[in-house]
């Protein structure tokens, strides 16, 4: 409390790198209890600055805020660099910008949030409160504002096994982001008034003991069954991302593709219904084919040639649509039929800005500037997420191409069920480093915030099939290659996040804000 200047960022820097270690691969949410409580001892000191005005009361708190979160996104999101040297010098300009750049840029969100938590400030449990409800609301924008970039929001820390993800189909990841940052402030309370902190401890324990048992009947209540007759297999070709696009290599890595979807069948066979064949789901991750699909006719007769009677093939794909001007590139999902036919595709919304396109594209060309993905223009944005059949009759699915699996507020709960959500995804770009365990994970909250089975196929791992309640069934590690053949888990009912969406967690929310608000405004009178 006592600290400031360059110390005082010190130490606030310090607790939000240290907070990282709540996130995957290392997993120890315990650190929480340490950063948080820093946290709310730093803004308590930048509090007692003298000053008149909302700026001058605002800035110290949004100093540290600030110094808070780049430590956060630095920790978290150093692996970003990776992708700047895969082509080697080409983007080795950009790799300041994506190592500390972007998490400078991510720490404006926590400081603008410590800055409005300081305007609720006051010198009880209250201001716990107040921390929760600006952190959780300026992560909710952060998920949404200049095309939305939600990674490792703060709720992911409390979430590290399956067993502790039951909450987001109840209040979603926001709603566990807010009850997080609460919980893991309450040991500020071993220093400073006593009032109320029973009371604070009693809300604490309560939501820690309603975290754990949601998780567990959530676990208890998923679906113990599996699809009948359908078998699911996985491609993990574990090819280079230096490689991918290589067109010396095209040859070697399609015949890896089929190689392995026609190797033999290592996983359990699912009962089929009476007198029916086995149907089998083949998926390859995002972006697999190392050339456009329609522009090689010979490429789709040896897919007919791999594929057997019965089999679909889901396959992450460049798509590309001809027009009177310049063809249009789509980030697709194909279903292909065992005759090796499209028979339907589903286009990436959510597009990766400075990855797959370029935001003000002509300006940042004219200077030199272009996106990592080697296409033309880049990519276009589909028109329309929708859900998807696997084949004629075959069972539906929600296609989520890289990212836009982190995006769940952008999925529309209210249309069609599906009956497991795909994810295909490249991540490659970042090597063997925690972007792609970070990335599982938030792919594990989204499916069990709306309660389904999740496929998962990345190139270079992690490829997992994971059940309505986020447990792996069968997977195949980062930075391995072959193949990983399951039956498909049942999807559960709709949860009360798919029917109620953040609602729960804006009333949680503004009550929050308004006893933290009360809380200060009774200080300001005593004063």
């Amino acid at each position: 409390m006592l600290l400031a200047g360059w110390r005082r960022a010190l130490v606030a820097f310090g607790a939000g790198l240290v907070a990282t270690l709540a996130l995957a691969p290392v997993n120890v949410p315990a650190v929480g209890f340490l950063s948080f409580p820093l946290l709310v001892w730093l803004i308590d000191g930048a509090s007692g600055e003298p000053g008149h005005g909302l700026m001058r009361r605002s800035l110290p708190a949004f100093r540290v805020g600030w110094c808070f979160g780049f430590g956060y996104f630095l920790g978290g999101l150093w692996w970003l660099g990776s992708a700047m040297l895969v082509d080697g010098e080409d983007f080795l300009w950009a790799l300041p910008l994506a190592v500390v750049g972007l998490p400078a840029i991510l720490a404006l969100y926590h400081g603008l949030a410590a800055a409005v938590a300081r305007l609720l400030w006051s010198d009880g449990p209250a201001r716990l409160l107040a921390l929760a409800a600006a952190f959780a609301g300026f992560e909710a924008l952060r998920g949404a504002l200049l095309t939305g970039f939600p990674w490792n929001e703060i709720g992911v820390m409390a979430a590290p096994v399956p067993l502790l993800m039951g909450s987001v189909a109840l209040v979603g990841l926001h709603g566990l982001t807010l009850a997080a940052i609460f919980v893991f402030s309450l040991p500020a309370l071993a220093v400073g008034a006593r009032r109320g902190r029973g009371v604070a401890l009693g809300l604490g324990l309560v939501l820690v003991a309603g975290h754990v048992g949601i998780g567990a009947w959530r676990l208890s209540a998923a679906p113990a069954g599996t699809q009948p007759g359908v078998e699911l297999r996985i491609v993990q070709p574990n090819i280079l991302q230096s490689q991918k696009w290589d067109a010396a290599e095209a040859e070697r890595i399609f015949a890896r593709l089929l190689d392995l979807t026609a190797a033999p069948w290592a996983g359990p066979v699912p009962d089929a219904p009476a007198g029916e064949p086995p149907r089998r789901l083949v998926v390859w991750p995002e972006s697999s084919f190392p050339f456009v699909l329609t522009d090689r006719p010979d490429a789709v007769a040896r897919l007919a040639e791999t594929l057997k009677p019965g089999e679909t093939l889901l396959a992450g794909a460049t798509r590309v649509e001809a027009g009177s001007g310049e063809p249009r590139f789509y980030n697709s999902v194909y279903v292909i039929g065992e005759d090796g036919a499209v028979e339907g595709a589903g286009d990436k919304l959510h597009l990766v800005p400075f990855g797959e396109y370029l935001p003000f594209q002509a300006l940042l060309e004219s200077w030199g500037i272009r996106q990592l993905t080697e296409l033309p223009g880049g990519f276009s944005a589909g028109a329309a997420r929708r859900v998807m059949a696997a084949g004629e009759g075959g069972l539906r699915f929600l296609p989520l191409v890289c990212y836009e699996i982190i995006f769940g507020d952008e999925i529309d709960a209210a249309g069609e069920r599906p009956d497991f959500i795909l994810n295909v995804t490249n991540d490659a770009w970042y090597g063997l480093t925690p972007g792609p365990s970070q990335h599982l994970r938030q792919a594990q909250l989204t499916a069990v915030a709306f309660g389904l089975p999740l496929v998962r196929a990345a190139n270079t791992g992690i490829s997992v099939v994971a059940d309505a309640a986020g447990r792996p069934v069968a997977g195949l590690a980062l930075g391995e290659g072959g193949t990983v053949d399951a039956a498909l888990p049942l999807a559960g009912p709709p949860t009360p996040f798919v029917r109620y969406a953040n609602r729960p967690f804006l009333a949680a929310l503004l009550l929050a804000a308004i006893i933290a608000g009360a809380a200060a405004i009774s200080l300001s009178r005593r004063d």
